[in-house]
C-alpha cells in the first residue's frame, strides 16, 4: 500500500505450554517472508502477537497450581528461545494481549455504537447478521460455519453465529473493569486490537495457519471492518498449510506429538528449519523421520561443499534465480534446487578463485534461508556429538585405509571399512579414477 513501508501481522502463540512443531511452521514461513520483504522495501513492520489471556491459560494455571503470570512469562521466554533456535528473526513488535485491553474496549464500544455488537448478561457479542460481508474469506455455508466455530448455544445470543467480544470473569478468573462489568476479552478481538494499534487499518498482509481462516480470521475481519468502516482489514491473506506427523494429525495419544524443545534435544535447529521449508508453504507438510534424515543429509552436503571456504558471503541476491524463486509465492523448494546446483558446481570446479565465488554464493543463499550459519567444523562436530556421524576428514582417512587394505589384498578389512562407513551414513562408489563418497 505504501512502497516505502510494508506492514504485516501474523497470529502468534497462546502461551499456555511449550510450542509444538506445528506452531513452528508459520513462524519459519513468515520469517522467510520477513527476510524477503526486507530485501525489497525500505521499511518493514512485522507484528506477531503473544496471546497471554485465554481460557487454555486459565485451565493450565489451575491444573499446575501456578499463577497465570508465571505460566505466560515462562512460556513466552521458552517460545522466543525455541523460535530463535530455528533461526527466526525477532519481529518488529511482539505485543501482549494483556497490555492492549484499552484498545479492545475501544473497538467493542465502536461496534456497539454502530449496531454491530450488543451486550447481554455480562457478555458482549458481535452481531454477525449486521455484516453482509461475513464469510467472504472462508466462503463456507452457514451450516459449516456453525460446525467449524464450535459455537456455544446460549440463550443470550440473538443468533447462533454471534461470537463473544467480551465475557464476564468470576473472582478466581483474571478480569478487567469495563462498561459491561468485570471481564476479559474474547480471543478474536485481541488480534484486531493489536494489529490496528501497530499497523493501522487496513494494512498489507495478514498471515497465519490455514486452520485460522475460520473462525479466527473471519471474525477479525468482521470486527475490524465494521468498527473502522473499511472494506478490508488486510490487502493480502497468507495461510500456511497443515503440518501432520507420520501421516496423521498430531496427538499425544498417538505418540506423534513433539514440542520444538523435544526436537532440539535430538537435532540442530537448522535441520528442523530446513524440514519446515522443504515443502511449499501453502501445501501440507508430512513430518516423518525419513524426511528429517533427508534434510540432515542435505545440510551435511551443503556444509561439506563449504569445507575449504575462507571468504565471506556474497551480498548480491536480487538478480539470482534463487531470489526469483522466492519472489514466486515464496517457493522455497525451488529456491533449494539452486543450492543443490551450486554444490555440484563446487565439487567439479578446479579453479580456486571460481570455487571460492561459488562457495560464497552458497553461503549467502543458505544464510538468507536461515541455514549454514555455522562453520563446517562446528557443524560436523555437533553432528558427531549428537548422532556419531563421522567428519569428512575421518571419511577420507577411512577411504585411504580401505584403498591400502585392497592394495594389500586384505579384502575383509576393506569390506569392514565400507560397512563401517555405511553404518555412519556414508556411501562409497568405486570408479576407474578412484573412490568417491557421499552422505546417504
Amino acid at each position: 500500500m505504501n512502497p516505502q513501508h510494508v506492514r504485516f501481522y501474523v497470529c502468534g502463540p497462546t502461551v499456555y505450554d511449550r510450542a509444538h512443531i506445528g506452531n513452528a511452521r508459520p513462524v519459519v514461513v513468515f520469517d522467510m517472508l520477513f527476510r524477503l520483504l526486507q530485501q525489497l522495501y525500505p521499511q518493514v513492520t512485522y507484528v506477531r502477537n503473544i496471546t497471554d489471556i485465554e481460557d487454555k491459560i486459565i485451565w493450565a494455571s489451575q491444573e499446575k497450581n501456578i499463577s497465570i503470570a508465571e505460566i505466560t512469562t515462562q512460556n513466552t521466554l521458552f517460545y522466543n528461545e525455541d523460535m530463535g533456535a530455528l533461526g527466526a528473526l525477532p519481529p518488529t513488535h511482539t505485543p501482549k494481549a494483556t497490555e492492549h485491553i484499552p484498545q479492545m474496549l475501544h473497538i467493542i464500544s465502536l461496534l456497539i455504537d454502530q449496531g454491530h455488537a450488543y451486550a447481554a448478561e455480562g457478555h458482549v457479542l458481535f452481531n454477525v447478521k449486521s455484516d453482509p460481508r461475513y464469510g467472504a474469506l472462508s466462503k463456507l455455508p452457514t451450516e459449516d460455519r456453525l460446525a467449524g466455530a464450535r459455537v456455544d448455544v446460549a440463550p443470550y445470543k440473538k443468533d447462533p453465529e454471534d461470537f463473544v467480544l467480551w465475557k464476564p470473569s468470576n473472582a478466581e478468573q483474571p478480569g478487567w473493569e469495563s462498561p459491561w462489568g468485570r471481564g476479559r476479552p474474547g480471543w478474536h478481538i485481541e488480534c484486531s486490537a493489536m494489529a490496528e494499534a501497530y499497523l493501522g487499518t487496513p494494512f498489507d498482509i495478514h498471515g497465519g495457519g490455514i486452520d485460522l481462516i475460520f473462525p479466527h480470521h473471519e471474525n477479525e475481519i468482521a470486527q475490524t471492518c465494521c468498527a473502522y468502516n473499511t472494506d478490508t482489514m488486510a490487502q493480502v491473506w497468507m495461510h500456511n498449510g497443515h503440518l501432520i506427523v507420520n501421516g496423521e494429525k498430531m496427538s499425544k495419544s498417538l505418540g506423534n506429538f513433539f514440542t520444538v524443545a523435544d526436537l532440539l534435544d535430538e537435532m540442530p535447529g537448522e535441520v528442523i528449519r530446513l524440514t519446515l521449508l522443504s515443502a511449499h508453504y501453502r501445501q501440507p507438510l508430512n513430518w516423518t523421520p525419513g524426511l528429517v534424515l533427508q534434510m540432515k543429509n542435505i545440510l551435511d552436503k551443503f556444509y561439506t561443499a563449504l569445507q575449504d571456504f575462507h571468504g565471506t558471503p556474497d551480498d548480491s541476491l536480487q538478480n539470482s534465480d534463487f531470489f526469483a524463486a522466492l519472489l514466486d509465492d515464496l517457493n522455497t523448494p525451488l529456491a533449494l534446487t539452486h543450492l543443490h546446483t551450486l554444490v555440484k558446481e563446487i565439487h567439479t570446479c578446479h579453479d580456486p578463485a571460481a570455487k571460492q565465488n561459488l562457495q560464497s554464493q552458497l553461503k549467502t543463499m543458505g544464510n538468507f534461508l536461515g541455514i549454514l550459519s555455522h562453520s563446517p567444523a562446528q557443524w560436523f562436530q555437533r553432528s558427531k556429538d549428537e548422532t556419531q556421524l563421522i567428519t569428512p576428514e575421518e571419511i577420507e582417512n577411512s577411504v585411504q585405509n580401505r584403498a591400502q587394505a585392497k592394495g594389500q589384498k586384505d579384502y575383509k578389512k576393506a569390506d569392514d571399512i565400507r560397512k563401517f562407513l555405511e553404518e555412519n551414513g556414508v556411501l562409497l562408489e568405486d570408479t576407474p579414477t578412484g573412490t568417491t563418497w557421499k552422505y546417504r
